[in-house]
């Protein structure tokens, strides 16, 4: 008998099968999503067509977000194909899914989530021509999970020219941020300055390395470029300014051109040896005869290249394996054989491309290319050996030499979430709920901090001005029509003093004219290119204008130049500085509570017009000051810049 109830347990109990609820309560993902957003909020889901760039640790959470919520349409714009290397934290991908690209990846497995949204990858760079100021303008809101600076001042710029609003996202280990940016409502992506990368002087990169980031930037930057890359002797490094220093860069000249004829070997049996024997070689004895170099540190010992790969003949039995461990860090002997073997595949490349007849047979960097990283590692292991530097393992010179900060899955999927939740509030068009977030795990307060968006900064160079576009006949429009036709007549600068200029410099102002019969596809205007005019009145300017170049749709018939924007177009002035109250002869500024704080001022440093050459002395001087007073625009990620600390020049590494 059952003790619980008194029946007879001998019995067998038949299951009943489930009864299915009536038709009325059944719910669909829909009706879910409805009850959850409300119908109205739902609806704008559903209707909106979102771009995504990147897909990678924050893209491939965000992407998950976004089918499940529903939104209609999204575009998925990444250039990167998959690396082992990012399986641990976007769950998108597995091992079959390596070497393919990121955004095809994606778009079939988040198709599953949700079929009825549709998903459009572009495996492609989101800087491409296809993707235009026009193209920018046809989505309702615009996410960035990208891991570097220049593409997302790039989209932040795109998104303001086309005024979509852009939610921008990032994430530092277990930190992260999220911010929504909206043309003249909140501050752009470039309203504050980053953070100032960290920078090495050249002469300790060439002739003193004393630590391993030293030896990785100087197989990064110098040698790869010179072998394979673009050369010191054709990239816009500058050595003008040293006079002084004659001997050192007639020595660097002699360097290149030793150089050059080492690289038009590549491929010949010869060219590992004539490599090896002048970077670890010929170049360690001269650095050794002066003298006064290493009167206070050790001098570098130089390497006999037949004599170590004598020594090598177990490492290059075992050179599988050796490539296959990126924990172990490698002996000179190994390093070695991965110098030797990289340059091979190296080698190989570029005759494959010059056989192909590829006028650009260039290799650069990219922490996901095994030749270019193998060779970057072999190369500063070797040199960290010549000045008894410790030598690194190749997954820490993948870390050193991408710049690459630990990724957190768990930080990646807040963020995403976060989002999302803030798209819901542009898509109400509620910009006066929208927030700056910040997850900051190990803050003393809360978790997630969240902080009103702050407004556009009025010295924005990028938000901070007046925005228009113009469609243009390429074909025929020369700088002279942009001034006469468009600048004064269509946009109203009548008979003001403007000047032109582009990221290049300066095309036109009233002293420099030569430009004007010019053509601006012969001044390299292109579509989508962008000009700013700045007003050069001093008593009442009007803020700088910043021109999207459109190629013309239809044939234009009178002029080649036509406004985009239909009616009279109001360009606002510059607002009038606020002069900062005394308080006893010395300034300072009023806080919130009444009282009052000391300031430091610092004069401020107003943009010359360009010199006459009466004035070029002066201005020389103020352009000067203001590039060492300034803010350093600086990266998200951990960029290493090289600073020629004797010419002013300098090597960025970037973040690929």
């Amino acid at each position: 008998m059952d003790p619980t109830n008194g029946a007879d347990s001998s019995v067998l109990s038949v299951p009943m099968a489930p009864v299915a609820p009536p038709a009325s309560l059944s719910l669909t993902r829909d009706s879910f999503n409805a009850q959850s957003l409300g119908r109205s909020l739902n609806a704008h889901v559903k209707q909106s067509r979102v771009l995504m760039v990147g897909a990678g640790g924050i893209g491939c959470e965000l992407l998950k977000n976004l089918v499940l919520t529903g939104f209609g349409e999204v575009h998925v714009v990444d250039l990167d194909t998959i690396d082992l290397s990012n399986l641990n934290r976007q769950f998108l991908f597995r091992q079959e899914h390596i070497k393919k690209s990121k955004a095809l990846v994606a778009k079939g497995v988040a198709e599953k989530f949700n079929p009825v949204v549709k998903i459009v990858a572009h495996h492609a760079n989101i800087k491409d021509p296809e993707f235009s100021i026009e193209w920018f303008s046809g989505f309702n809101l615009v996410f960035n999970a990208l891991d570097n600076l220049e593409a997302r001042r790039h989209v932040n710029r795109m998104c303001l020219a086309a005024d979509v609003p852009l939610i921008e996202s990032g994430t530092t280990g277990f930190n992260g941020q999220v911010q929504v940016i909206k043309k003249g409502v909140t501050a752009c992506y470039d309203c504050t300055p980053k953070e100032t990368p960290k920078t090495f002087p050249v002469c300790t990169i060439r002739s003193t390395p004393s630590q391993p980031i030293h030896c990785i930037v100087w197989g990064k930057s110098y040698l790869l470029n010179e072998i394979f890359g673009t050369s010191e002797e054709e990239s816009a490094f500058d050595h003008s300014s040293d006079a002084d220093n004659a001997k050192e860069i007639e020595e660097l000249k002699r360097e290149s051109e030793a150089l050059r004829k080492i690289r038009e070997s590549v491929g010949s049996p010869e060219f590992h040896q004539m490599l090896f024997d002048k970077v670890f070689n010929t170049d360690i004895v001269r650095l050794r005869s002066m003298e006064d170099m290493w009167k206070n540190r050790k001098p570098p010992e130089a390497l006999d290249y037949k004599t170590l790969l004598a020594q090598a003949s177990k490492a290059m039995a075992a050179k599988d394996a050796v490539l296959k461990d990126d924990q172990k860090v490698w002996s000179l002997e190994e390093n070695l054989v991965v110098f030797k073997d990289s340059l091979d595949r190296l080698s190989k490349r570029v005759l494959d491309m010059k056989k192909a007849g590829s006028e650009n047979t260039i290799i650069t960097f990219d922490k996901d290319d095994a030749d270019t990283l193998d060779f970057v590692a072999a190369s500063a292991n070797i040199r960290s050996t010549l000045f008894g530097i410790d030598r690194k393992s190749k997954f820490d010179i993948k870390q050193m030499a991408g710049n690459i900060i630990p990724a957190i899955a768990t930080t990646n999927a807040i963020v995403a979430g976060l989002c999302v939740l803030e798209a819901f509030k542009v898509l109400k068009g509620k910009y006066d709920k929208a927030k700056e977030v910040f997850l900051t795990p190990f803050a003393p307060a809360r978790l997630l901090a969240s902080d009103r968006s702050r407004e556009p900064n009025p010295d924005c160079p990028v938000c901070g001005v007046f925005q228009t576009r113009a469609y243009v006949d390429l074909s025929r429009a020369t700088l002279n029509d942009l001034v006469e036709d468009f600048l004064k007549l269509q946009l109203g600068y009548g008979e003001k003093e403007i000047s032109v200029s582009n990221e290049v410099g300066i095309l036109y102002d009233p002293d420099e004219t030569d430009n004007l019969g010019k053509k601006l596809s012969e001044l390299g205007i292109k579509p989508d290119s962008f000009l700013t005019v700045t007003d050069e009145d001093d008593e009442n300017p009007y803020v700088n204008v910043v021109v999207a170049i459109q190629e013309a749709k239809e044939p234009l018939e009178e002029k080649p130049i036509k406004s985009v924007v239909s009616g009279e177009v109001k360009i606002p002035t510059k607002p009038k500085k606020t002069p900062v109250p005394e308080i006893n002869g010395q300034n300072g500024h009023v806080m919130e509570n009444g009282s009052r704080q000391q300031s430091i001022v610092v004069p401020e440093i107003t943009p010359a017009k360009r010199p006459h050459p009466d004035e070029a002395e002066d201005t020389g001087a103020i352009k000067k000051a203001r590039t060492a007073a300034g803010p350093t625009a600086g990266q998200d990620d951990d960029e290493i810049v090289v600073v020629d600390d004797s010419t002013g020049g300098a090597i960025v590494i970037d973040d690929d």
